[in-house]
């Protein structure tokens, strides 16, 4: 079998994270076969020609069989730009309606807690990725003067809600069978309304699958308190955004941090959650494993558990030998720390 993985290397430390990434999706293919297809997307493309995402590499990206990007965004491009003609118009388009973020704590890793445990930091947050207030709705009154007014306005629909909860109530069902809700239902009546009725009605199709609702601002606090009461969160768009990147400080921070934006009847792209980090560009000092975490993930999702398994090996290896998680404080590059995986997955 052969996969078609386009990949998107991105800006800043973008394109060392994905050569890593690549460089153990090689060590640990076996039986199957890879087809690379890059595509020239970020800063650079959009400042030399002034095209973010021409409809032809969309339409290229739709004949993949998964997507690896590294990471956008670059100083030299105003802030929204990328973000929004690049990666919401790649979510929407594909309807990659699912961000999942695992939140695991591997072997070895500090964080800013050390009372937690491996086993407290076990859980993965589903987050709708179409709608809320990343749906574009709003507007500007007066503006630029002193009485302008800015409207954002989240948008939630019944199918919209009610395909997200369904995949978390799925993911739960082959986990620890325990889901949240995490949300904000004494304010935000209608949204939170609307949420909170959905996982009610269909709990009953999944019978056992505990439930339980948290608001946002309490799930923070167990977060740092508590992360062992969480199996699967389910949540909209802007709480998933916030509550990840906490989540990925309970694990050892952003160079440990992978994620998914899945279609589960299309094309799905998987990304290290980090940014571009452009001051680390081009000295190897950069934490390539949330880039290979992500190829991890994108393996799984392509029916390859056998060597998604063996690069989830070989992080913990890499993990138990890094005293620090990030690269080159310690004496590794960022190419080391590849080669540390490489050499765990197939040992």
């Amino acid at each position: 079998m052969t996969h078609r993985i386009g990949v998107i290397r991105g800006d800043g430390t973008g394109p060392e994270v994905v050569a890593e990434g690549l460089k153990v999706l090689e060590a640990v293919r076996d039986g199957f076969e890879v087809e690379l297809v890059v595509f020239d997307l970020g800063a650079d493309r959009y400042l030399r020609t002034g095209q973010v995402l021409p409809d032809e590499d969309l339409e290229g990206l739709r004949g993949c069989d998964a997507i690896l990007l590294g990471a956008v965004g670059d100083p030299r491009v105003k802030p929204g730009i990328l973000e929004r003609d690049l990666l919401l118009r790649i979510r929407f388009e594909l309807d990659q309606y699912v961000n999942l973020r695992p939140v695991i704590r591997y072997p070895g890793v500090q964080t800013l807690v050390p009372s937690h445990t491996e086993d407290d930091v076990d859980f993965v947050v589903v987050r709708e990725n179409s709608e809320g207030l990343y749906s574009g709705a709003g507007g500007f009154h007066r503006k630029g003067t002193a009485q302008e007014v800015a409207v954002q306005e989240s948008i939630n629909t019944r199918h919209g809600v009610e395909r997200i909860v369904r995949y978390a109530f799925d993911v739960a069902a082959n986990r620890r069978k325990h889901l949240t809700l995490v949300h904000k239902t004494n304010v935000l009546t209608f949204a939170g309304d609307l949420y909170q009725r959905v996982v009610d009605e269909v709990a009953p199709t999944f019978p056992d699958v505990r439930t339980e609702y948290v608001h946002v601002d309490a799930a923070c606090i167990y977060f740092l308190d508590q992360p062992s009461r969480f199996d699967v969160i389910v949540t909209d768009n802007m709480f998933g955004d916030i509550i990840t990147d906490l989540g990925a400080m309970i694990q050892g921070g952003m160079g440990v941090a992978a994620g998914a934006n899945i279609a589960p009847e299309g094309v799905s792209m998987f990304e290290p959650i980090g940014g571009t980090a452009p001051d680390h560009t081009g000295k190897g000092t950069i934490n390539p494993l949330a880039a290979i975490a992500a190829v991890q993930m994108l393996l799984v999702l392509l029916g390859e558990e056998r060597a998604g398994d063996r690069v989830h090996a070989g992080i913990g290896y890499a993990t138990q030998r890094m005293k620090s998680m990030r690269a080159g404080e310690m004496g590794y590059s960022t190419a080391e720390v590849g080669d540390l995986v490489i050499e765990g997955a197939t040992s």
